[in-house]
Formats: structure tokens, C-alpha cells, sequence
């Protein structure tokens, strides 16, 4: 089970701005934000501690870098989540890496959306129908 998904930023106020946008429409809030950069996002009804995902500069002081072939899936609970989260994200600094829909285009099960955020890091927001 994964416990929460960290991300690095090079931008903190970009990438602040773009998972604001790209995560309300999946029902998430962020729970904090520190001057160093740090960020996370979890449910509203569960305590500020529980976070799922976590922005951050590097600890190392390094560039932040994406993997490639690294990914990280949101679940969405419908079509129309998908499609506003991605609107949302690529009116925030997110780029196309994919417009929403089935997956593969003769499915009627998966439908999914892909992007990357202001640092490059490659995101899938998905439903299953």
C-alpha cells in the first residue's frame, strides 16, 4: 500500500498553483505549505497529518528532475473529474501528454488523461467506467 507519493519542484509557487487546480476537482485540499517550499494535498474530511501527495524542492539541493517511464495515476470518480482536473493543470503551467479519453481508443472501461506538470513530472488521471 503507498502511504503518500512525493514530487520535486523547481518552482515551488508554479507547482503550488498547478496541483491547487489540478487536484480540487478530484476533492483534494492542500493541508499545508511551508516557506521552504514543501506542499502537500489530501481529503478534506481527514486530519491536516494525512497527506497524499507532497511537492518539494529536493533535500539535496539538487535540480528537481523527472524519471523516465515514472509515472504517478490519479483516480478520478467520473469522466467529467478527469476532464476538468486536466483543463484545470494545463491552464496552471501543466503541458499535454495526452487529452482525455479511452484508453486504448476501442475501450470502454478506461479513460484517462495525461500530462506534466511545471517540473516534468508526468501525471495519468483516470476513471474506470
Amino acid at each position: 500500500m503507498i502511504g503518500y507519493i512525493t514530487l520535486g519542484t523547481n518552482d515551488p509557487d508554479a507547482s503550488l498553483a498547478f496541483y491547487d487546480a489540478l487536484l480540487e476537482p478530484l476533492g483534494m485540499v492542500r493541508k499545508f505549505s511551508r516557506e521552504n517550499g514543501w506542499a502537500g494535498w489530501g481529503l478534506p474530511e481527514t486530519p491536516d497529518a494525512d497527506v497524499e501527495i507532497l511537492v518539494c524542492p529536493p533535500h539535496n539541493g539538487d535540480v528537481a528532475t523527472h524519471g523516465n517511464g515514472t509515472m504517478v495515476a490519479l483516480r478520478a470518480q467520473s469522466m467529467e473529474q478527469v476532464q476538468t482536473a486536466y483543463s484545470a493543470g494545463l491552464a496552471n503551467g501543466g503541458t499535454n501528454e495526452g487529452a482525455p479519453g479511452f484508453r486504448p481508443e476501442d475501450s470502454a472501461h478506461f479513460y484517462g488523461a495525461y500530462l506534466r506538470d511545471p517540473t516534468g513530472n508526468k501525471l495519468c488521471l483516470f476513471c474506470l467506467q
